[in-house]
């Protein structure tokens, strides 16, 4: 079974199709210039390195003040120059290439970030929906990854839970539908893939976002 680490070119290949590419956070590789041009638009950027797993690696980075601050883990630091801030995520960072994503504001239980984890499996010549889970991030932390000490939810639950004014059973539906959407332009891209992990997020006003594309998902 073929697994793609690369997640800026499994995000490439979704970019292509324009009804799947305004559910995705705009992104750029990293660098001094383009964490400046990110910021200035945004105010809140997510770090990621181009291959990792488990939500290992991931920084948060935003303005605050005449300053910035970068949040790795529970750590939060602060910085008086972008210069200063690069030099920080780079002694994070260990010499790995990484890309910047626009920071999401995803809707949250009780102050903590929830996103949804829809997991696709081939099976013969047909693609099955096996999950669609939620996901809240253990407390002080904005990964909800459950190998950072996420907590499982059942993914409707997730949904009532942080965004009470949506139908949870239509949020659902949109969101495998996206799935299925995304699986068809990944086989084309990669072939041999068997599996894919969705990672998708609902910002407050329950817009689905694609954080994330995973070929070995857990």
């Amino acid at each position: 079974m073929r697994s793609v680490s690369n997640k800026w070119a499994k995000t490439a290949v979704l970019q292509k199709k324009q009804d799947v590419a305004l559910h995705l956070p705009p992104m750029r590789p990293y660098g001094l210039s383009g964490l400046g041009k990110m910021l200035d638009l945004y105010g809140r950027v997510v770090a990621k390195p181009v291959k990792g797993s488990g939500g290992g690696g991931v920084l948060f980075v935003g303005r605050r003040g005449q300053g910035y601050y970068l949040k790795n883990g529970r750590k939060v630091r602060h910085y008086r120059s972008l210069a200063a801030l690069r030099g920080g995520i780079d002694r994070l960072r260990r010499g790995r290439k990484y890309f910047l994503q626009r920071w999401i504001s995803l809707a949250e239980i009780r102050g903590r970030p929830v996103d949804y984890r829809v997991k696709l499996v081939k099976e013969g010549s047909a693609w099955r929906l096996k999950a669609l889970v939620g996901r809240m991030a253990s407390p002080g932390l904005s990964v909800t990854n459950l190998a950072q000490g996420g907590v499982q939810l059942r993914g409707a639950d997730a949904i009532r839970r942080s965004l009470p004014s949506i139908r949870a059973v239509t949020k659902k539906r949109e969101m495998t539908r996206l799935a299925y959407t995304c699986t068809r332009l990944m086989e084309e891209a990669f072939p041999g893939i068997g599996a894919l992990g969705y990672d998708f997020g609902l910002d407050r006003s329950g817009r689905i976002w694609i954080l994330e594309v995973n070929t070995r998902p857990r």
